[in-house]
């Protein structure tokens, strides 16, 4: 679905598809839908649980804590006007970390969304850099190199194993 519509916009049209709005302007049926696809949870090596309403409840207070606290954090993605999956950015330590967890059928829009997304990372002084840590699993990396992200180390976090790369927005 996705590639067909690229194939048919020019790059400044198919942006402005794109939008941010708040967790919970999503469906919780369409969140949890969304997190309990098997091709979503394998790219997630820090889901371990069973993804259902408490699940969600805690996940969306968590992301609204990162806002109240930091003043950026998670967004829900749409394209054009329908819900693609979550994103944004949270304060890891020092660092501001960039996460994506889209659909499956949304696959190739990451790139698109991380550009877009980046426009905050710019404005805000605070970050001098964003970091994305990559599971294992992530073997297609071109699109952050093309962003010019630049490979950092593997760490681990709660026992898993990620590529950790760097861009920076100053």
């Amino acid at each position: 679905m996705v590639q067909a519509i690229m194939s048919q916009k020019p790059k400044e049209q198919f942006e402005d598809q794109i939008s941010f709005v708040q967790l919970r302007d999503v469906s919780e049926d369409e969140i949890m839908s969304h997190m309990s696809d098997p091709r979503v949870a394998e790219h997630m090596p820090l889901f371990t649980f069973k993804w259902d309403k408490n699940a969600l409840s805690a996940f969306i207070t968590a992301k609204e804590e990162c806002w109240r606290r930091d003043g950026l954090g998670h967004w829900a993605i749409l394209f054009e006007g329908a819900y693609a999956g979550w994103g944004g950015f949270q304060k890891e330590g020092n660092e501001w970390d960039f996460g994506l967890v889209l659909k499956p059928e949304c696959f190739g829009l990451g790139q698109k969304i991380t550009k877009k997304a980046l426009v905050f990372a710019k404005a805000d002084s605070r970050i001098p850099f964003v970091t994305f840590l990559l599971p294992l699993s992530r073997t297609k990396t071109l699109g952050l190199k093309r962003l010019g992200a630049e490979f950092i180390k593997e760490v681990e976090l709660e026992g898993a194993v990620f590529k950790k790369y760097r861009l920076d927005t100053v």
